[in-house]
């Protein structure tokens, strides 16, 4: 499973979208919310949506940025001309955040929601080993750490439903008892979305209550983006933006590029591209099972990338994915030499002898320079025609002159790991 953070319009939105059938029985959120990047003309914008010049309003970077208030990122109860010139004044600006410094570039407004403060809720959903756990505290909009003895935990086991949990039992005992029915009903709400729509973490605060309803006025939220083929239809149109402070390169962009396009999962992340030891993987999970290898092995300093190949993309689209991390990793040399790791689980429907062609035909174009690099390649794989794909990988062992070590599902999926780290390349 890989985390990945989404901007707190794109939550807001979807909670908005499908309020109706996780809320029922509460008071509509309207989702009034509009986000502001370099290309957006604010005035067109105001007319599209005439809420914005009507109303007062909240305006914030929308860039995965946390403690936006304390780093006086916020504006509140703003116009409509207050919030343009607060945004032109920023727009494109750098900015430092403790020892990450980044440009702003995309901004949220949304409307001004006068409240009793005593009636700010935090909630937060999260993924854990026993199954998923619920947070919840009548104290929000504040640094929660600070007040974390008010924050009780729902723990919601593997195999359960939220309604099999007790949960109006276990709210605070200082929240007023005519309010716990409506809570309840909006966690059983929040809980059912969370799952459905492939949320990894999730947190709202602080969420207000008012004559309105629960509006949620700050939201984090990280997706599991392998549950794509699942809850991608209900997520629209998204992006995953990069974390305040990281600069997608060229490839991790080009890669994003190709992901869009595909049916497949196409991700890269460069760690750090003099690394020594590359990853090709096939499948999230086990990209995460292999970097933890890795890093368990006492090799974290030297991982190169992380990323995944699936959902059987063709044998171009792994070419081309192939290519670039294979450029990557023969741009610099390493007296030691390098390590590919092409590994992963047993698929369930990705042709291993499809995907393998294509990267076989990287590895081909890139010949001379594995050569000139040192590396060796350690493979693992199985699925569907993963016979033809392997046996095709050690032909390719005879003739590319790289060592090529080779292995079916008869071997332990992170084998290769070791093999590859503790067998280390000689200068």
């Amino acid at each position: 499973m890989a985390q990945r953070g989404i901007r707190e319009y794109h939550g807001k939105k979807m909670m908005a979208k499908y309020w109706s059938e996780y809320f029922k029985g509460l008071e509509k959120y309207d989702g009034k919310i509009a986000l502001i990047d370099p290309e957006t003309t604010m005035d067109d914008l105001a007319k599209q949506d005439p809420w914005l010049t009507k109303e007062k309003l909240v305006v914030k970077p929308d860039q995965l940025i946390g403690k936006r208030g304390k780093h006086n990122l916020i504006l509140l109860n703003a116009t409509f001309n207050e919030a343009k010139n607060w945004i032109n004044e920023r727009m494109n600006k750098e900015v430092t955040i403790g020892k990450v410094t980044d440009k702003l570039t995309h901004f949220l407004i949304e409307p001004f929601v006068p409240h009793d403060e005593n009636k700010e809720y935090y909630v937060a959903i999260t993924s854990n080993r026993e199954g998923d756990a619920i947070y919840f505290s009548a104290h929000g909009g504040v640094d929660i750490e600070e007040v974390w003895d008010t924050v009780v935990t729902i723990q919601v086991p593997i195999l359960s439903t939220i309604d099999d949990i007790k949960i109006k039992e276990k709210l605070p005992r200082n929240l007023p008892e005519k309010e716990k029915d409506t809570v309840t009903e909006f966690i059983k709400g929040l809980f059912k979305f969370y799952v459905d729509l492939g949320y990894a973490y999730l947190e709202i605060n602080p969420i207000a209550v008012t004559k309105e309803g629960f509006i949620p006025l700050d939201l984090v939220a990280r997706l599991d983006d392998t549950a794509q083929f699942m809850s991608g239809r209900k997520w629209g149109d998204i992006e995953f933006p990069a974390p305040f402070g990281r600069e997608l390169t060229k490839e991790e962009r080009l890669i994003k590029e190709l992901d869009k396009k595909s049916g497949a999962s196409l991700k890269l992340t460069v760690i750090n591209p003099k690394g020594r030891v590359w990853t090709m993987v096939a499948g999230g999970g086990a990209s995460v099972v292999y970097t933890d290898t890795v890093f368990d092995l006492g090799f974290k300093d030297e991982l190169a990338n992380y990323g995944e190949y699936s959902g059987n993309p063709s044998t171009d689209e792994t070419y081309q994915y192939a290519k670039i991390i294979i450029d990557l990793m023969t741009r610099e040399k390493d007296p030691k030499g390098k390590i590919l790791l092409i590994g992963g689980g047993i698929a369930n429907f990705t042709d291993v002898a499809k995907t393998f062609t294509g990267i076989i035909k990287a590895l081909k174009e890139y010949k001379q320079k594995l050569i000139d690099n040192k590396i060796k390649i350690y493979v693992r794989r199985g699925g569907p025609n993963y016979q033809k794909g392997l046996k095709n990988m050690k032909e390719l062992g005879k003739t590319l002159g790289v060592p090529i070590e080779v292995f079916g599902p008869e071997a332990p999926m992170t084998s290769i790991v070791s093999m590859g780290l503790t067998n280390k390349v000689d200068a």
